[in-house]
């Protein structure tokens, strides 16, 4: 009888329970599913129904789409696979050996650039096949690079990915080494910004497919890739993962790690 007494709707306390649950349920919807969504990005182009459902983890195939929403552009249309990165066979450097004779002026005779030009020789073949293919499409932007590269078949661009592989890779330059020690995010990164140390991916301790080997990169060219990775000027990247690092980072560790690769004694 008294269990049935407390959880009586006569029982005031009872009642002003179930309503104050009541209350703070329809609250936390509110905030969950409308004020937090009015304030992310996409919220106006896509309506109040569409954010409910992506709040609620509903597939976005279930909720309709405005014909006014715009679609975010699409950073890269090459799909990175094993096979590009297998070794070339020597009829193929051959012949781009000859294709990279229009290259010499920027990235020099073997490779190794006088300007401040990337240097191309050892790089990944599939880094080299990536970045052509995204200047051919747009995804990359450069007036040089673009205009040179339309016109290249896909196995021009197979056969210069695989000439410059085959160059024997720069390296630092560094007088003395135990002076300089390697920049703590290039070593271990800076995890409470989610910032992946650069010898995760670049080398070091592993090689991600598609990252391209930087020891030997001219300093004012890394510099210039780390800044428009941060400002979203590049972004050829697949799903924004240096666009993410290099958001975290400062000025300062952008000219440190820059430094570094290139073996400029200056950091």
């Amino acid at each position: 009888m008294m269990n049935n007494a407390v959880f009586s709707w006569r029982n005031v306390w009872f009642r002003r329970s179930v309503v104050a649950l009541a209350g703070l349920t329809l609250l936390w919807m509110l905030v969950g599913f409308v004020w937090l969504p009015s304030v992310s990005v996409g919220f106006a182009s896509e309506g109040v129904w569409a954010s409910i459902c992506r709040a609620a983890g509903v597939p976005a195939a279930w909720s309709p789409q405005s014909p006014d929403a715009v679609s975010p552009p699409v950073s890269t249309h090459v799909v990175l696979e094993r096979t590009m990165a297998a070794p070339a066979p020597s009829r193929s450097v051959g012949r781009g050996a000859t294709l990279a004779l229009n290259c010499t002026m920027c990235h020099g005779s073997r490779g190794m650039s006088g300007s401040e030009a990337p240097n191309l020789a050892g790089q990944y073949r599939e880094v080299i096949i990536k970045q052509l293919r995204d200047y051919q499409e747009g995804q990359r932007a450069s007036t040089i690079m673009q205009a040179l590269a339309r016109n290249l078949k896909a196995q021009d661009i197979e056969d210069l990915a695989a000439y410059y592989a085959s160059l024997p890779r720069p390296h630092r330059v560094e007088t003395a080494p135990a002076q300089v020690p390697s920049p703590a995010l290039v070593r271990v990164g800076a995890p409470l910004r989610n910032v992946a140390p650069c010898i995760s991916c670049h080398g070091g301790v592993d090689q991600k497919l598609g990252a391209p080997w930087l020891e030997g990169m001219p300093r004012a060219y890394l510099v210039a890739q780390l800044n428009n990775f941060r400002s979203g000027a590049r972004a050829n990247d697949s799903h924004a993962q240096m666009r993410n690092m290099a958001r975290a980072m400062t000025p300062g560790e952008i000219a440190e790690v820059a430094a570094f690769y290139a073996g400029d004694d200056a950091h």
